[in-house]
This record gives structure tokens, C-alpha cells and sequence, in this order.
């Protein structure tokens, strides 16, 4: 691919946002990032893959965490950094990819032609995914779910400007409970190929 191509995918737990993100980079042949990235920034920063899993993604504690002009005594905060240079050096490289959460399209938001995506469903559908890809009951699903969107908009909104799911500040969001995982990933790839076309020349 002669052009880099920049997608960034946000969504709401058991929506398969996660999925239809990865499908997506295999058929294009492009980089896909997760939090697989955290794989290169342990070694980076010469530290237990365990210890970075703990604190990713995650809001910083209030109680504990000081913060001292831009330095910040906060691991949530210190790794959060951390991964927002990673991703900014991915794109700057003139990388295609892929990405998934991290408030990429906000730290992305001046690479030219990067297209954010949001991904949501219907409460019954992201219940019954979450049921079945984590064996519990509905109740447990449902807490499940509400407590990792929590997390998630918290995380958002301590390092965006704009709010967690807000669709004015998406180039497309999308409820792929109607569709399915399949039909999803199909009409996202139209949109991204069209995306594609209208680029100034």
C-alpha cells in the first residue's frame, strides 16, 4: 500500500469491536495493535510484562498519585505516556495500522487521513456475547460489561478532550449487533476504502 492508512477503533465491551478491528487489519494487510504493544514498551522500558498489564488502560489512583507540571508519580499515568509516544512514533514511521482503544483517535488526531471508528451494540447482544465467551451468568455478564465500559470512559476521558463514545467526535460509529461481526467488518471496509478515495491528490 503505496499510502498510509491510519484506523483507529474504539468500543464498548461485548460489541466485538476487538474482533472486527483485527479482521479489518488482515484483510487490508496492516499492522494491528492492541495491547500487544505492551510486549515492545516492557522491553523498552526494562520491565515484568505482568507489571504493565496491571496498570493498562486503567485511571489513575487519586489518592495516591501526584502529578508535578508534566511529571507524574501515577504508573497509570507514567504507562498511559508511554503508550500514546509509542503510538505517535508508529505513525509518524509512515506505518499503516491498525489500533485498538488508548485514546488513539484523540493522540492521532493530526496524522492526515486517519479514520476513527466507533464501535457499540445492543445491551442483549453484548450480554449474551459476554456470557458466552466468558461462561458466566447474565448478571455476572452484565457487571462485567458495566464495569469495564467504566473503566474504559474513565480512562478516555482523563486523557481526551472529548467524551468516550461521543459520536460527533468519530468519523464513523457503527452498532454491530444487527450485522453481526461479518457483515460489520464489511461495511466498515466500504466506508474505508471510500475514506480512501476522496483523498486529496
Amino acid at each position: 500500500m503505496s499510502e498510509q492508512l491510519v484506523i483507529t477503533l474504539s468500543r464498548e465491551f461485548g460489541s466485538a469491536g476487538h474482533e472486527i478491528a483485527e479482521r479489518i487489519a488482515k484483510d487490508l494487510g496492516i499492522k494491528f495493535y492492541d495491547r500487544s504493544m505492551l510486549d515492545e514498551i516492557a522491553g523498552q522500558m526494562d520491565v515484568n510484562i505482568e507489571v504493565l498489564e496491571k496498570y493498562d488502560e486503567k485511571p489513575r489512583n487519586r489518592i495516591l498519585s501526584r502529578r508535578v507540571g508534566k511529571y507524574s508519580n501515577s504508573m497509570e499515568e507514567i504507562l498511559a505516556e508511554t503508550q500514546f509516544d509509542f503510538i505517535r512514533e508508529k505513525a509518524e514511521s509512515g506505518e499503516s495500522f491498525v489500533i485498538v482503544g488508548r485514546c488513539s483517535e484523540t493522540v492521532l488526531q493530526d496524522v492526515e487521513g486517519m479514520i476513527s471508528i466507533f464501535v457499540n451494540g445492543d445491551r442483549e447482544c453484548k450480554v449474551k456475547r459476554v456470557m458466552e465467551k466468558y461462561g458466566l451468568s447474565r448478571e455476572d455478564a452484565f457487571k462485567k460489561m458495566e464495569r469495564h465500559d467504566f473503566k474504559r470512559r474513565r480512562y478516555h476521558n482523563r486523557h481526551s478532550e472529548h467524551k468516550w463514545g461521543d459520536s460527533r467526535f468519530y468519523d464513523i460509529c457503527i452498532n454491530s449487533s444487527p450485522l453481526g461481526v461479518s457483515g460489520t467488518v464489511k461495511v466498515l471496509e466500504h466506508y474505508i476504502e471510500e475514506r480512501k478515495s476522496v483523498r486529496p491528490q
